[in-house]
């Protein structure tokens, strides 16, 4: 059973597909799979079972294959425009938000991405930042489907993505150079969803693929790097900054059970213009979700 079920799930991802439940959610913890595997292993030497050995052993073999990072690291060539710190923060239906307060004050970043920022979350935000962050792109709702990108540079609006969960965009001036700014939430991979959890990762997908300024796609993509779905938007260019400041495997979900345990689904995506220097994944209290907060620089094309 340890074999048949990791066999599957390796399988998949040596597939480059994400399969049916319940392969889809079962893949965000693949690294946690050598486990098993490595338990099956033993049992199979203590049972002296051949085919057991070789079995666990290719399985084995391809688990480790694919815990390696996936996605470009090469450096921008061109000169520092300007460095700037994003964050991004699920606050689970707003109940983070007083945790999240003092982060944002703490650590200044110049652009916030707030999922699940429900009517009280937007207003406690737009009551005590409007002076900082004068800035804001919303799409205003109740439970899991608010969400706001707020900004220290000035913002002019775009459509965002359609999704079941708001997604708003907008396009900053960061000192003359427009940068796209994209929040992703999209429908996490459940039971009878998995359809539109796909559907909405290749919108957000089209977005990386079709932007041709600089951009920042940020916020819980309810997916890792152990996802098809999510290495079709790393196939289009576009750098994890989190992978860039050397935390590609770090945890930030579900935060109760991190740093021992967990999958990283909250992400920074960067235009190949961009450099990434550090990234801290942060506890908040009342959300499952640790905050993402990362420092990158924007060099010229």
């Amino acid at each position: 059973m340890l074999l048949a079920c990791t066999s599957i799930v390796a399988g998949c991802r040596a597939a480059d597909t994400d399969g049916i439940t319940p392969v889809p959610q079962v893949l965000a913890f693949l690294p946690w799979l050598l486990a098993p595997a490595g338990l099956a292993l033993a049992l199979a030497l203590l049972a002296r079972w051949r085919i057991g050995m070789l079995w666990s052993l290719l399985v084995l073999a391809v688990l480790a294959w694919f815990v390696e990072p996936y996605g470009r690291t090469d450096e921008p060539g061109g000169a520092a425009v300007a460095e700037l710190k994003v964050l991004t923060s699920n606050v689970e239906f707003g109940r983070g938000t007083a945790s999240l307060v003092p982060v944002v004050r703490a650590r200044k970043p110049d652009i916030v991405f707030v999922e699940e920022c429900e009517y009280t979350c937007q207003s406690t935000l737009r009551r005590d930042f409007a002076s900082e962050y004068p800035y804001r792109q919303a799409v205003v709702a109740g439970g899991s489907e608010g969400s706001v990108v707020l900004s220290r540079f000035p913002l002019r609006a775009t459509g965002g993505v359609e999704g079941t969960m708001g997604m708003p965009g907008a396009v900053a001036d960061v000192r003359g150079h427009d940068v796209r700014l994209q929040l992703a939430h999209p429908m996490p991979p459940l039971p009878g969803q998995v359809g539109v959890w796909k559907r909405e990762l290749g919108r957000l997908r089209d977005v990386a693929a079709d932007t041709r300024t600089s951009l920042i796609l940020a916020g819980d993509f309810n997916a890792s790097q152990d996802h098809a779905a999510f290495r079709r938007i790393l196939d289009t260019g576009v750098r994890d900054a989190a992978r860039l400041a050397g935390h590609d495997r770090t945890p930030s979900w579900p935060a109760r059970l991190t740093p021992a345990f967990g999958a990283q689904i909250d992400h920074v995506l960067v235009s190949k213009d961009f450099s990434a220097s550090s990234a801290h994944f942060l506890e908040l209290a009342h959300t499952d979700h640790r905050a993402l907060l990362v420092t990158i620089t924007l060099h010229q094309h």
